[in-house]
């Protein structure tokens, strides 16, 4: 009976520990994710005069620069803290945002999405290593997956709910949406500075079993030490699935504009994909546990060549249907595969190591959207989505050797103490 006893009381702490890490995340997922202008910023760039190449060429030099940002940002973070780091880069973000509505000048965007980009790269890879290594603290790491889905749900659903309002507040002025967002991000660092502890990678290290004899490893020994081909492979597959996602749902404000919608059923039905984006992730500790990551990779990439495909038709009404049905089933896999990632890296190194493999999906990224760009430049929107579908394509056929061989993604050296004791 004690033993029971003292099992349950555990489980209470531990559950307490979780609570309190997770509450003000919660709040700052809602914050950061406010983003007014998200929905219709497309339109906005069209309507200062910028051409789909010009566009494109933003969003591009936006993750390409977020890219090359991440690895000097991650070890920033894991020596001045990881908070500081989320700090700079939301407070970088929104100053950015206010300039692109005060300036019309191409040149002057240029240099603010390139800004923007390395606030991007400063909380990229930080916050993910902040929730996780106070979850190591608190011994809680084995809610991460249930946790970081409810982190992603809130964040996704308030992305749709700021994308509904950023329709409707265009109708007063830009300047409402932009500003909107920009004081949503300053909230949301006042959250971080007030709730949550900082915690550095020296901190961190001590918090995981095994880390010791590794105190003076580098992040690049870090990485060469875990880097086994499956976790490469899941790395660039990744890469390739976020560098589809993510053009495809910001230039689906142009095909569906291209094939009749208005500008208000456009920041309606992108919300609507937020919502189910947002929603979806509930899924993924069920999906993890009952399929795992191995199958729904390829699973998720299929929907997405699917979702592309349809686009190509020009039907504005099975435009909106594949979307909406389809652009969920991946955010399940991001969370699924951020928790592989997470049990991959050790501690003392994680937001250099995450960082590093955002650095590959924000350079993937970026190419896409320059890939994107010119093909519906070049076939028209619908056209060029459908063709389009070839990137997915590939990466599923790159996750096939992983699957059918059951290569390793992990080594057991680095999985997380409680996950080695289950």
């Amino acid at each position: 009976m004690t033993g029971t006893t003292k099992a349950l009381g555990g489980s209470a702490a531990v559950d307490d520990a979780a609570r309190s890490v997770t509450r003000p995340f919660y709040v700052y997922a809602v914050l950061a994710n406010s983003l007014f202008q998200r929905g219709v910023f497309v339109i906005f760039l069209y309507q200062r005069g910028f051409s789909a190449g010009q566009v494109a060429l933003l969003q591009t030099l936006l993750y390409l620069v977020s890219g090359l940002a991440e690895l000097p940002t991650g070890v920033i973070a894991d020596r001045i803290g990881r908070r500081a780091s989320i700090v700079i880069g939301q407070v970088l973000i929104a100053g950015c945002l206010l300039g692109q509505v005060t300036f019309s000048n191409y040149w002057v965007f240029l240099a603010l999405f390139i800004g923007q980009g390395v606030g991007m790269a400063c909380v990229s890879g930080s916050d993910t290593a902040l929730l996780y290594d106070l979850l190591v603290r608190g011994g809680a790491t084995a809610s991460y997956v249930k946790i970081k889905s409810r982190f992603t749900m809130l964040g996704t659903v308030s992305s749709g709910v700021a994308i509904v309002l950023g329709g409707q507040l265009q109708q007063i002025s830009w300047e409402v949406v932009y500003v909107g967002s920009a004081a949503c991000l300053v909230l949301a660092v006042v959250v971080l500075m007030s709730r949550v502890p900082e915690i550095r990678g020296a901190d961190a290290v001590d918090e995981q079993e095994g880390a010791e004899g590794h105190g003076d490893a580098t992040a690049w020994r870090a990485m060469l030490r875990v880097a086994t081909p499956a976790l490469v492979t899941l790395v660039v597959v990744s890469g390739l699935m976020h560098a589809t996602l993510t053009p495809y749902i910001i230039f689906t404000q142009k095909t569906l504009s291209d094939q009749g919608a208005g500008t208000a059923l456009v920041s309606v039905v992108i919300s609507a994909g937020f919502f189910a984006g947002g929603l979806t992730p509930l899924l993924s500790d069920r999906a993890d546990r009952r399929i795992g990551y191995r199958v729904i990779v390829p699973m998720s990439l299929l929907t997405l060549a699917v979702a592309l495909g349809l686009s190509g038709l020009g039907l504005v009404w099975v435009t909106i249907a594949a979307f909406l049905v389809l652009v969920g089933i991946p955010e399940i896999t991001a969370v699924i595969v951020d928790n592989v990632f997470n049990e991959a890296v050790p501690s003392r190194h994680r937001a250099s190591l995450l960082s590093m493999i955002a650095f590959v999906e924000s350079a993937l990224i970026g190419i896409g959207y320059l890939v994107l760009g010119a093909l519906m430049d070049g076939l028209g929107s619908s056209v060029g989505m459908a063709t389009y579908a070839a990137v997915p394509l590939l990466a599923c056929l790159l996750w096939l050797p992983v699957l059918f061989r059951g290569a390793r993604v992990t080594t057991e050296m680095e999985k997380p103490a409680d996950q080695k004791a289950s």
